[in-house]
């Protein structure tokens, strides 16, 4: 089954959590003021999605609940990616490289890793 994607707002949130958890709502906005301009009831309904979507934890402490990632930043990061990777190169990575390869300058460094994960593919076979 596929997860619900999650949005960017939502996303903003969950990098909070993915850096410092079990936090509160209020220390979610806190940490989001300088970015967002989000009130504390924004942050509440984006933390209510997150947790119908199955990606954070609430526990209760006292009068507040303290929210933790349940979706790890590395599952989100590869599904994200491959969705990028479908919806705009049809799951095809030759096109994905030639289009950075043609609009940025490909640096030694780069070239060299590439052609390291080519021939760790290769020895893969």
């Amino acid at each position: 089954m596929k997860p619900t994607p999650i949005s960017d707002a939502e996303t903003r949130v969950m990098e909070v959590l993915w850096r410092t958890s079990p936090l509160a709502a209020e220390d979610v906005a806190a940490q989001l003021e300088k970015s967002e301009d989000w009130q504390l009831a924004t942050v509440k309904t984006l933390l209510n999605r997150l947790l119908k979507k199955g990606a954070i934890s609430a526990e209760r402490e006292g009068r507040r609940y303290l929210y933790s990632p349940l979706l790890a930043r590395e599952a989100w990061a590869q599904g994200e990616s491959l969705s990028l990777l479908d919806r705009l190169f049809g799951g095809s990575i030759t096109p994905l490289v030639a289009h950075f390869a043609s609009h940025r300058k490909l640096k030694a460094d780069d070239l060299k890793a590439l052609k390291q994960l080519i021939a760790d593919q290769e020895k893969r076979k």
